[in-house]
């Protein structure tokens, strides 16, 4: 299937669900779990909070899919709710206890195996970390972008620019 078949297709599966059709739900879930789950996963470094932030997200877009007036931004949407409970855990987990930039490093050589440009990532605060991973992982444009994290596509544009710089320094400090 191309990309064009499959964006039509989840549509009409979002329609289907918004009129309460449990097989069209569950045929949404079974596409975008796990797109949701490693993009939790990569904003909290954490197996099992990926799970959390991914269940917890489907509740959100279980109970506000018949408020989405356009079907075709289920996919910023979807994300925009993942961003949103991946930062609500991330808060939580930054109360409960305080993380070193050493723990998060070693946390982070430990759960990948290719430390590269992920590890370089877990360095940004974020905010950049989103935009960066939504644009470049999940391939979403600026203005799906904007839609997701509820920003204009300017701040979108300068938080791309900005995470760009910043994680070039972090790699030119680390490779020298």
């Amino acid at each position: 299937m191309n990309k064009e078949t499959t964006e039509i297709e989840d549509q009409l599966l979002v329609m289907d669900a918004q009129d309460g059709s449990t097989e069209a739900m569950e045929k949404l879930v079974r596409r975008w779990q796990e797109r949701l789950w490693k993009y939790a996963f990569r904003l909290t470094s954490d197996n099992q909070a990926a799970w959390d932030v991914t269940q917890q997200s489907w509740l959100g877009i279980i109970k506000g899919l018949r408020k989405l007036h356009d079907p075709a931004n289920f996919k910023p949407w979807a994300y925009r709710i993942t961003t949103n409970k991946a930062c609500n855990w991330i808060k939580q987990n930054r109360k409960e206890k305080y993380i070193s930039l050493d723990d998060i490093q070693d946390r982070e050589q430990k759960v990948q195996k290719d430390i590269g440009i992920r590890e370089l990532l877990g360095k940004l605060d974020i905010k950049k970390q989103a935009v960066l991973n939504l644009y470049y992982f999940e391939q979403l444009n600026v203005s799906e972008i904007s839609t997701a994290l509820k920003i204009p596509k300017g701040t979108v544009k300068s938080r791309l620019a900005n995470a760009r710089n910043e994680l070039k320094i972090i790699w030119q400090k680390t490779t020298r």
